[in-house]
This record gives C-alpha cells, structure tokens and sequence, in this order.
C-alpha cells in the first residue's frame, strides 16, 4: 500500500476517536468533483474547534497496530483487521499533500500503541516536528497523548500542538479494568492529565505553539461496562476543577465484532445526550454536581433534560425575578444561557423588566422561561407544554 491507501484504510475506524465537536451545518467547502471525490476517501470530518472556527480536520493514526487488548476496541490486538504504519516523515509528507490540495486544514493525529506509549509518542511528535519545522505547517494541530507518555514527552507536545489530550475511556480504575485491563487508570491516563495541567501553570506561555499552550480534554466510553452517569460527571467534575480539561467527550458504546464485547447492546442514545447538557452546566452554566438531578440507579433523567429537571424541582414554586437575579441566577433559569444572561444584566441597568415580549427581544425562548421567573413580582403568562427541553 502507498501513503495515501493506509490513510484510506484508517478512515472507517477513525469514527470511534471523537477529536472535535463535528459541525453539522457547515458544509465541505469544494472548487471541483475531482476534489469532493478525495474528501470522501479520507477520514475528513468539518469540525469545530475550541475558537469556534469550522474546519475540513483530517482524522488519521501513526498505525493502526495496537499491543493493547482493550475489549471494545476495533484495534485491540489479536483481531483480524487490516493494519498499517507510517512513519513520521511518510504520515507529514501526506498531511501536507492533503492540505495543498484543499481536503483538510487540520490534524488530529492518534495512534495504536507498538513498543509501548512511550515509544509511540516519540513518532507521533516526530511527525508534529516535521509538519512545524520542515513544512511550516500553520494549521490546527491535535496531538493524542499515549497512555504512560513521559512528562518531557507531554512538554514538547504540548509547544507543537494547538490541543492534546489522552482518553481515560472510563470514570475510574474499576470500569478501565474492565474496558481495557491493561492500562493503570491513575498512572497511565490520569498522571498524564495532571501534568499538561502543571505544564501550562508552571512554563512560560512563549514556549509554546503561537505563545498559547493548548487546551486539553478527554474522551470516555459510555454504556459498556455498567458505569454511572454520576460515575462519568463526577470524574469529569473533578478534572476540569484539577486539571482545566476545556472538553469532555462522552462517546456512546457500539459493539464491534470479532471483541470481546461484541454481543452487547447499544446505550439508550439519549444518555449521551443528556450527558453533554449536564457536562455543559457544569462548564458554562456554573452549576455543582450536586445540583444535578440523579434516578435511584445514578443516572440522569432520559426523559427530561437535566438543568429542565433542576428548575422543576427547585423554580417551579419558588421562581426566580428577574430584575433582582444576580447572574448565577439567572443562567439557572431554562432558556436563559450566559448571553442572554449577560444582556439582561446590562437591560436592568436602564430599568426594570416588566414585559415578557422584552425577554423575547433579547432572544430568550419565553416558552421555557415563562414558569420559572417573575417580572416585577408577576408570573408571566404562559402556555403549558410549548417548552422545549434544552437547556
């Protein structure tokens, strides 16, 4: 196989590494057929990075040979699939090719496990030096950080690399064991977190790609082994706490044949859902895990989305007004997010809210709303039932 085949013969199995939020509006920019063509033959996915920005990002592996014998893994050793390898300057030279030809304007570079992660980090920031340093690669560049990777491996990383991360696959060592019973949850996965952490807090930022060291986050699999979602948000609580993870990616469980776990069902799709919306409470809507509403088994509602079951149980009869909420209050209500929090701030300031058609200016879902606040000591009147469910 040349280069490009084996980047062809990732592309399948590259679903499974979620790099970046996927952008299901934006559309593939293409100046010819000829060039579509090409995009659909390799792993190109428009992405959405941490900037906002979309881009065409190339999802691609150093090898596709993995010592590893995780149960779920399409990869593990010992399964007949086909294989292959690149080497650092074969993976570059293709990289580069790929994007003077308009398909990709970014990496995300992963890989299977050969020699040990030690040594396969060594190759994966072998081809991220090539890229910065022969070609003068100015694209996005998303370095996976092997299980066990050294923290001189994590430094350098981390100065080519606009994002890094290394999936913990469970919430704590019990589910790892299970998922995959060779990796050590606190040494390999763990300690490598904590150390991007200590290396952004202690070093200069001028040592970095472009003067800014690269966000992180991580990846979990969800509904194989019999975790909780308070198993996932609560590790997923402690390290953006601890070590500032920007992103966690819930990733739904889908058996692979000739694995171990071939044989098991498919999660319920609406947990990974809910799992997002929490996750993004506890991000940007400044809520604690404790506020979240768990079921007896320590899972979250599928039939209501979470910060809707927060407001039901706590806003229903005690809601909120809104020219006297402060602004973590505010984004506690359904249908009010951190912008429109904000502009009902800088509203308050030339006077009181008394309209809900003010509240619907300013591009709030009132529907959501309505039951939950008071403007100027009124409930506002509403319709039940017309509410959507996210947040």
């Amino acid at each position: 196989m040349n280069v490009l085949e084996k980047l062809q013969l990732f592309s399948a199995n590259m679903a499974y590494e979620v790099a970046e939020d996927v952008n299901l509006t934006a559309k593939l920019n293409a100046d010819c057929d000829h060039l579509n063509q090409l995009k659909d033959q390799f792993p190109v996915t428009q992405a959405q990075l941490p900037n906002g920005k979309s881009i065409p990002l190339l999802k691609t592996m150093q090898t596709s040979v993995c010592e590893n014998d995780c149960n779920y893994c399409c990869f593990r050793s010992g399964r007949d699939t086909p294989r292959a390898s690149l080497t650092p300057d074969e993976l570059a030279r293709a990289i580069v090719m790929l994007c003077d030809a308009g398909v990709a304007k970014g990496v995300f570079l992963s890989s299977g496990i050969t020699g040990g992660g030690i040594r396969t980090q060594d190759r994966i920031i072998a081809t991220a030096e090539i890229l910065r340093e022969k070609y003068h690669y100015q694209h996005y560049i998303h370095l996976k950080i092997m299980p066990g990777a050294e923290k001189d491996q994590i430094f350098r990383a981390m100065q080519l690399a606009d994002r890094v991360s290394i999936n913990l696959e469970g919430p704590n060592e019990h589910s790892l064991n299970k998922l995959a019973p060779h990796k050590v949850f606190f040494h390999d996965l763990l300690e490598p977190l904590r150390l991007i952490e200590e290396i952004r807090r202690t070093f200069p930022p001028y040592l970095a790609w472009k003067n800014t060291w690269p966000s992180s986050c991580t990846q979990f699999v969800v509904g194989a082994v019999g975790e909780t979602d308070l198993d996932l948000l609560q590790t997923t609580y402690n390290i953006k706490n601890n070590f500032h993870i920007t992103r966690a990616y819930y990733s739904s469980f889908s058996p692979v044949i000739n694995t171990p776990f071939e044989h098991l069902p498919k999660p319920d799709p609406r947990r990974q859902h809910r799992l997002y919306q929490a996750f993004y409470l506890l991000r940007d809507y400044q809520f604690d895990l404790e506020e979240l509403q768990f079921i007896k088994n320590g899972n979250l509602n599928l039939q209501i989305d979470p910060k809707l079951a927060w407001a039901e149980a706590n806003l229903a009869e005690l809601p909120v007004e809104i020219n006297r909420a402060d602004y973590q209050q505010l984004l506690k209500i359904p249908g009010i997010g951190p912008v429109t929090a904000q502009k009902i701030c800088q509203m308050r300031s030339h006077g009181k809210i008394r309209d809900i058609t003010t509240l619907r200016k300013l591009g709030i879902p009132t529907a959501r709303a309505a039951r939950f606040i008071l403007l100027d000591g009124h409930r506002p009147a509403h319709q039940p039932g017309l509410f959507s469910c996210d947040p």
